[in-house]
């Protein structure tokens, strides 16, 4: 994956990121529980598929420059090189969210990341015992990378051991309207 390090001044300026309970009551009941929860959204998205094909499309993963957003919420020093995973969650070929990680560089984390190919990565995160996840944040704004107009987004940052993990998660117009989720 090549990762620009001129960005758009939207990824420059951050997406208006606020904790989710914030921004509730601009969202209608029905995003809530997407928004709000804490679990596996991989599990979630499986539930509500009832059945459909889903997967995981990698669309790349490797060393990059993060956002300017994503570096102060990860407290990098600007330009400093990271991991980015991104990838589309997938249900009947349809992506329903597009998700990017990104983590500082650490070989430990890189190699498991590298493992995981067309696999979510909570698959994998969700079985570590000494994991913590950071409080919840969302935003109204599109996704600012992938090609998939989207209704919301959050994120959260993940502490596993020494290793900082920021994941966000934007859910797209697909799945809203498979689901017949409101606009907002």
């Amino acid at each position: 994956m090549t990762v620009s390090s001129r960005r758009p001044r939207s990824q420059r300026d951050g997406l208006g990121w606020r904790p989710v309970a914030a921004q509730r009551p601009a969202m209608s009941a029905p995003w809530w529980p997407w928004l709000a929860s804490r679990d596996s959204l991989t599990a979630r998205l499986i539930e509500a598929s009832a059945g459909r094909a889903f997967h995981v499309h990698l669309v790349g993963q490797g060393v990059g420059v993060p956002t300017r957003d994503e570096a102060l919420a990860l407290g990098l020093p600007a330009r400093r090189h990271a991991w980015i995973r991104e990838v589309a969650l997938c249900v009947d070929e349809r992506p329903w969210v597009v998700a990017r990680s990104v983590a500082p560089l650490d070989r430990t984390l890189k190699q498991r990341l590298l493992t995981l190919g067309e696999r979510s990565l909570g698959s994998w995160l969700f079985r570590q015992p000494d994991l913590v996840r950071g409080g919840l944040e969302a935003t109204p704004a599109q996704a600012p990378f992938g090609a998939c107009p989207s209704r919301w987004g959050r994120r959260s940052i993940f502490h596993h051991g020494a290793t900082t993990l920021l994941v966000q998660e934007f859910f797209t117009m697909a799945m809203a309207d498979d689901l017949r989720l409101p606009t907002r």
